[in-house]
């Protein structure tokens, strides 16, 4: 299938169903999920670019041991902090665990917050070159000497379209613009405007949780992250630092609250600035988050405020209008409800 080709809805009420739940950070993405548990057979894919980290479990909000026994998720502690992970390797382990699940009868349910993993899953991507280990130092080592906005500057020169979308103080993605740009002689910009793979190839049930107030989500991130901290996010980052060969670049040490907690053993925050920049960087990724969220066809996506007490009673109701032929966990019957678009 094309990139740009949409199944009708004829086509796509007889692929297999996938439950794409998707959110900003604190939404309560999570706990939905575990409710639907409780009445569908499905099993989790995490859609999270920081939980596929081992030994990464407070800081990334990552279910609890007995709640990994319960529900059966996937795409969870698959590498360690001084490794990478890419978004098409996301897409390609993503799609064996959706046809496994599918497989078994079961329905996958991809739950997370890394909006790029479910952009391509479901869009696709550009058939970008690897990371080169060997380039990546050498960017690397160039910033150290020149700084990022020089490089920042750089990438202008070579890929001009893609430096617009890019801030200079993004470090991570103008290191990989800059990296394709060397690896293949070819602005990133241009790469991208050619074939992408196909489209998911199953009936996409995509939920959002949107908060009504934006002010009590970022209280509830506020409360959340002083919880991490509570609960042992600073001893966390200070077992990686002494286990692994990583530093405040690396990509595992780049996600939210890590980089900031790495300044804080290194001295250069005290607890209050930790609990305030932990809590800062954490909106500005929510706020990414809903940004993404916004730009996804309002006809294809079910809202629902992650406000809302009873979130997860009307959550189910969506679901309990769609047709799931799929073995259920408890009496073994065929599901037959109608799914109404």
């Amino acid at each position: 299938m094309a990139r740009n080709d949409k199944p009708s809805d004829h086509q796509s009420a007889h692929l297999p169903p996938v439950i794409l739940l998707m959110g900003p950070t604190a939404s309560g993405k999570s706990n939905v999920a575990l409710e639907v548990a409780k009445r569908l057979p499905v099993e989790i894919v995490s859609v999270d670019s920081a939980q596929v980290y081992r030994h990464m479990n407070i800081g990334t909000a990552k279910p609890t041991a007995a709640t990994l026994k319960t529900v059966p998720h996937h795409l969870v502690n698959l590498i360690d902090p001084n490794q990478r992970y890419s978004a098409a390797e996301f897409r390609m382990d993503a799609l064996k665990k959706i046809g496994e699940i599918t497989a078994r009868r079961k329905i996958p349910l991809l739950v997370g917050g890394t909006m790029l993993y479910f952009h391509a899953l479901q869009q696709g991507l550009s058939e970008l070159p690897p990371a080169n280990e060997e380039i990546r130092l050498t960017i690397e080592e160039m910033a150290k000497k020149l700084g990022w906005s020089a490089m920042h500057t750089t990438l202008s020169t070579l890929d001009p379209t893609i430096a617009i979308r890019i801030k200079p103080t993004d470090t991570q993605r103008i290191q990989r613009a800059l990296e394709v740009c060397y690896v293949t002689n070819q602005p990133m910009s241009e790469i991208q405007q050619k074939t992408k793979a196909p489209n998911l190839p199953y009936q996409g049930i995509n939920i959002a949780l949107i908060p009504s107030d934006r002010s009590i989500l970022h209280q509830r991130i506020v409360r959340r992250f002083r919880d991490m901290i509570r609960n042992g996010l600073i001893d966390e980052v200070h077992s990686i630092r002494q286990r692994f060969h990583v530093n405040v670049a690396s990509p595992a040490m780049r996600c939210v609250g890590y980089r900031q907690t790495w300044l804080y053993l290194d001295n250069k925050i005290n607890l209050t600035q930790l609990e305030e920049m932990g809590a800062a960087a954490t909106r500005q990724l929510a706020k990414r988050q809903l940004t993404w969220l916004r730009k996804m066809q309002t006809d294809e996506l079910n809202t629902f405020d992650c406000l809302a007490e009873d979130l997860s009673d009307r959550v189910l109701a969506l679901l309990q209008t769609i047709k799931f032929d799929v073995v259920t966990n408890h009496n073994h019957k065929t599901s037959s409800v109608q799914h109404n678009q």
